[in-house]
């Protein structure tokens, strides 16, 4: 959770481009809102364990020798040598009752997290796990989901297998000793429920976080998410702001301050946005620091809410940073839209109609090369390689490519399954390094039978998520040139006479530009451009533009 904020807001900005035009009655294609950045697909629902029945836990028998052994191997800490043993109960070698094979299931389970198999303890657990109550130690596994979870990336979802347990299993660790794992698990069951789409009870899991907790801040930001999912933005607000607090007040446990600072601002300004309240929402994208990896996210956004409000000299300023040498390798194609948009409803009609034509000079002919890349890489696993070539910078893209497949690319949760593919490599060669003895036994097979069986599907998901954003940015430059080309049939129609009505609502009146023009207080200066960007200047540009329209 994560995150990526950028997955849903491209689609939006580009929606209101459309809308713009739409509104206005041009032939401008309407594009559907991709989903927010950091909402997931709906996992399945959870079952609903119902104990008793054919179901009953198993009455246990004596163990046997090789289970004994195993036992005291384990409390000796000689891991290698009880999972050999456990894996033998557990395969029905020992002639063992189902109880005992149950409780060397979860030993097996134990061993092989201390081991560092953290892959192959998980599959053991989620053998346990989907058999419900029925299983001994089914209550007992809840804590090493909740090891796993801080040892394994989120592609590796355990927050599935968390949320499978009805929330009352979690009440067993709300006592003193174990305050930390109550508070992760409550975090875990909160993601879970999210995911599902049940916000409501995901907020109320959320809420009991302490904020002692590492989880704490987590837990609010989702806490916020849920909220504008559910369509209620004070609640929303209120979350995003407690966010802000906590990392003032030095609450631990954060990773990345900085970026959850950076992360809490930009869902504030979206949903100040959202609500037309263009003035926080400004002062919210400008909480965004300059070193930001968001920070130019924020610019483009906060373009937006300055076209709205008819500042048109601070959202031209802004693009103009935008397409500063200073980041070649951004991806902004819609901010030269927004540009002709704005010269457009000035009625700068040939200097809207040039932007159109840098436009197209610069991104015309780049869809067929981008796609190149799609029939090349036709499998997930082929086009997973590509991903990771592309990371390594082994790629060999041209210059011209490179920013638009660095940007899809560029996803938080697609560098999460790069991770979890990198997790599963290392712990094959952990298993590589170990005795032959181990490695030849039939939990030596078990593990890396696990790990590849794992391997396998987080190479297709990637894949498959790899594929999906690359697909999307080259729908998305697809819709951006239709929309270039509708304000191209409106300077025609303006040239004509022939705008409609609508459109000639949204021109700017003479006296409208005149108000927002260029001025400087007494804390501030103003330098013509002379063509030299200079760094301490970005984001500080402005670009007077008069109106010459008529009314």
């Amino acid at each position: 959770m994560t995150c990526d904020v950028k997955r849903g807001e491209a689609a939006m900005v580009r929606r209101r481009i459309s809308k713009w035009l739409a509104g206005a009655g041009t032939t401008a294609m309407i594009l559907c809102m991709a989903g927010s950045a950091w909402a997931q697909q709906p996992a399945q629902p959870n079952m609903v364990f119902q104990p008793g029945g054919d179901d009953a836990p198993p009455a246990e028998g004596p163990p046997s020798e090789a289970l004994a052994n195993a036992l005291r191997l384990y409390q000796q800490e000689r891991y290698q040598e009880a999972s050999v043993q456990f894996q033998r109960v557990v395969e029905g070698e020992t002639q063992d009752a189902p109880a005992n094979q149950q409780k060397a299931q979860f030993h097996l389970g134990k061993s092989l997290y201390h081991l560092g198999f953290y892959q192959s303890a998980l599959a053991v657990f989620d053998e346990i796990v989907e058999r419900g109550p029925s299983h001994l130690y089914f209550n007992a596994t809840l804590q090493w989901l909740a090891q796993l979870a801080s040892q394994l990336p989120e592609p590796a979802d355990i927050v599935r297998r968390v949320g499978r347990y009805p929330t009352t299993a979690l009440q067993q660790f709300n006592n003193n000793e174990s305050r930390g794992l109550y508070n992760q698990l409550l975090y875990l069951m909160g993601r879970s429920k999210y995911r599902d789409g049940a916000y409501d009870e995901a907020i109320a899991l959320f809420r009991q976080v302490q904020r002692q907790s590492p989880y704490y801040v987590q837990a609010k930001f989702f806490e916020g998410i849920s909220h504008v999912n559910a369509r209620r933005s004070q609640p929303g607000v209120d979350a995003f702001n407690e966010v802000l607090h906590a990392i003032d007040e030095g609450v631990e446990g954060i990773e990345d301050e900085d970026r959850m600072s950076d992360l809490a601002w930009l869902e504030l300004a979206r949903l100040y946005y959202s609500t037309r309240h263009f003035e926080s929402a400004i002062d919210s994208w400008n909480h965004v620091d300059v070193d930001s990896e968001y920070w130019l996210d924020s610019l483009f956004e906060e373009s937006w809410a300055y076209f709205l409000q008819q500042d048109y000299p601070r959202a031209l300023g802004n693009i103009h940073t935008l397409f500063s040498p200073y980041f070649s390798n951004g991806w902004y194609p819609e901010a030269m839209v927004l540009k002709s948009v704005i010269l457009f409803s000035n009625c700068r009609y040939d200097e809207a109609e040039e932007v159109v034509a840098q436009f197209n000079e610069r991104f015309g002919d780049l869809r067929p090369e981008i796609e190149r890349y799609l029939q090349q890489y036709q499998d997930d696993p082929s086009f997973f390689q590509f991903l990771k070539n592309v990371r390594e910078g082994h790629a060999n893209l041209p210059n011209r490519l490179r920013p638009v497949v660095e940007t899809a690319f560029g996803d938080r949760t697609l560098l999460r399954n790069l991770e979890y593919v990198a997790q599963l490599e290392s712990e094959e060669r952990r298993h590589n390094g170990m005795p032959a003895a181990f490695r030849n036994s039939s939990v030596g097979a078990r593990i890396i039978q696990d790990i590849s069986v794992a391997k396998s599907f987080a190479i297709e998901n990637a894949g498959t998520l790899a594929r999906g954003r690359y697909t999307r940015a080259v729908e998305e430059l697809g819709d951006l040139q239709n929309q270039a080309t509708a304000i191209l049939i409106e300077i025609l129609n303006a040239r004509r006479g022939q705008l409609s009505q609508e459109m000639q609502q949204q021109q700017v009146s003479v006296d409208v530009a005149r108000a927002n023009r260029v001025t400087a207080d007494e804390e501030h200066n103003l330098w013509p451009f002379n063509g030299e960007f200079w760094r301490d200047e970005l984001g500080f540009y402005r670009q007077q533009v008069v109106s010459r329209c008529g009314r």
